[in-house]
């Protein structure tokens, strides 16, 4: 008789327990944060490493990507490419107006390969505007590539430009240039890449008093050393297979992943802390630090070891 009543006892403690756990009311959910990425894939390989970063974190809703400089075509094919391999051909793909450069798109191949190119590409500042219009306040510009796309948004509806959430960009050099990382002992500043490519859509970018988030050489030259690609190539997913074919094609050894640090700053900020900075863009291309009132929230330093941990683990976590 004991025991039949501590058996009933416990199964009602048991019961009540089990139910206050169901009626306990979740955590709240946060929002994935809603993304367009602006790239110049198909030159340097880490365009591709950023993609392939924000395409595994679920914090972000990438709402389209677009493609700027040169044969921005060309690139919406890579994109397009990249996205099937990876099953998210969802997502949009818009281009640019093209632009005339003689650089070398090395990874133009992969586009022509597969069969997951598109008919057509929607314009990528019509696209972008009406993105803005749709969220107004909730979407963050990802500018990895030359600004082209984001000086004509500014040019085609300012208004609208200012809607956007935040500006997050890979660009300009401030203590730093290239093959130099903090310690700056070199050369000091280059005019970087994405600057310089388009000095006038960068000055309208610094001028514009949409909220900046700067990613520049002195940030962002962190390198995938041999270990860590032999690592990443061999899991064998859709996603590292296809960055492994754009590795191979882009034909050069270790790889910088500036780009990536956007996205990793967007997931983690304290991978790449910001200080408010004045930054003045110059005739020549150079991205001056001077005295006035803040206009860029710039990183100056990054975490490399909590950016690699971020990116390869991303990369390698089995999909759910």
């Amino acid at each position: 008789m004991r025991y039949s009543t501590f058996v009933i006892l416990f199964l009602l403690l048991f019961v009540s327990a089990s139910s206050a756990q169901t009626q306990t009311p979740a955590r709240p959910t946060v929002a994935p944060e809603k993304v367009i990425i602006d790239t110049d894939i198909g030159d340097d390989i880490d365009d591709a490493f950023a993609i392939a970063l924000a395409l595994r974190s679920p914090e972000l809703e990438i709402l389209g990507i677009s493609t700027t400089f040169g044969d921005t075509e060309a690139r919406a094919k890579i994109v397009d490419r990249m996205l099937g391999e990876a099953g998210r051909t969802d997502i949009p793909v818009a281009v640019g107006t093209p632009t005339h450069t003689t650089n070398v798109m090395n990874q133009r191949r992969y586009g022509e390969g597969g069969h997951f190119a598109r008919a057509s590409h929607p314009a990528a500042v019509d696209f972008i505007l009406d993105q803005i219009r749709r969220y107004p306040g909730q979407i963050t510009l990802i500018a990895i590539g030359p600004l082209m796309n984001v000086g004509a948004l500014i040019d085609k509806d300012p208004e609208t430009f200012l809607k956007l959430k935040r500006v997050v960009m890979m660009g300009g050099s401030i203590e730093c240039g290239y093959g130099e990382l903090w310690f700056c002992t070199t050369h000091g500043p280059d005019a970087e890449w994405n600057i310089i490519n388009d000095i006038p859509s960068a000055k309208k970018l610094f001028l514009s008093s949409v909220p900046l988030y700067v990613m520049p050489l002195d940030s962002t030259q962190l390198k995938l050393d041999e270990t860590k690609r032999a690592f990443l190539f061999k899991q064998g997913t859709p996603l590292t297979d296809a960055l492994t074919l754009l590795y191979h094609e882009w034909g050069q050894q270790t790889p910088t992943l500036f780009d990536p640090v956007t996205v990793a700053f967007i997931l983690d900020p304290k991978v790449c802390p910001v200080q408010p900075m004045h930054i003045r863009v110059d005739d020549k291309g150079f991205t001056r630090a001077e005295p006035g009132a803040p206009n860029a929230q710039v990183c100056m330093r990054s975490d490399a070891d909590a950016f690699f941990r971020l990116q390869i683990g991303r990369l390698v976590a089995p999909e759910k």
